[in-house]
């Protein structure tokens, strides 16, 4: 059985989907953009566009009972990827910070994301 996912601590959707979906065990985000869930602001530089990408996601998993420990995958687009060690750094930080193993990821470059952000993060949790 389905459930649908949504918190006040991460941007609501811009269209027509879940924040998350919750499936037995596996808990699956849509993808996250940079927006300050207080203010509306999207940042311009990727280091603070990733960080809060990354808070968005933990938030949702927080909401979801579940821990950033809990996650298995993760799946980066960006529209630059010169800027990988940059995303790496604020990436491994809040890993790092969080206790947590480093889950499988992929990493793709796309040429354009949802208002002109530079990155877009999706999650997949799994608990017993």
């Amino acid at each position: 059985m389905n459930v649908i996912i949504n918190t006040e601590n991460a941007p609501k959707p811009i269209g027509p989907y879940s924040q998350a979906i919750k499936n037995e065990h596996f808990l699956i985000t849509s993808g996250q953009i940079p927006i300050d869930v207080k203010s509306g602001h999207i940042p311009d530089n990727i280091s603070e566009q990733t960080y809060i990408v990354l808070k968005n996601i933990k938030s949702i998993i927080i909401a979801s009972g579940y821990k950033i420990q809990d996650i298995i995958k993760i799946t980066i687009f960006t529209t630059n990827l010169n800027k990988i060690h940059i995303i790496n750094e604020i990436y491994e930080k809040f890993f790092i910070d969080n206790k947590s193993l480093f889950p499988a990821r992929s990493c793709v470059e796309v040429q354009k994301l949802p208002k002109n952000v530079k990155i877009e993060m999706e999650a997949i949790a799994f608990k017993k």
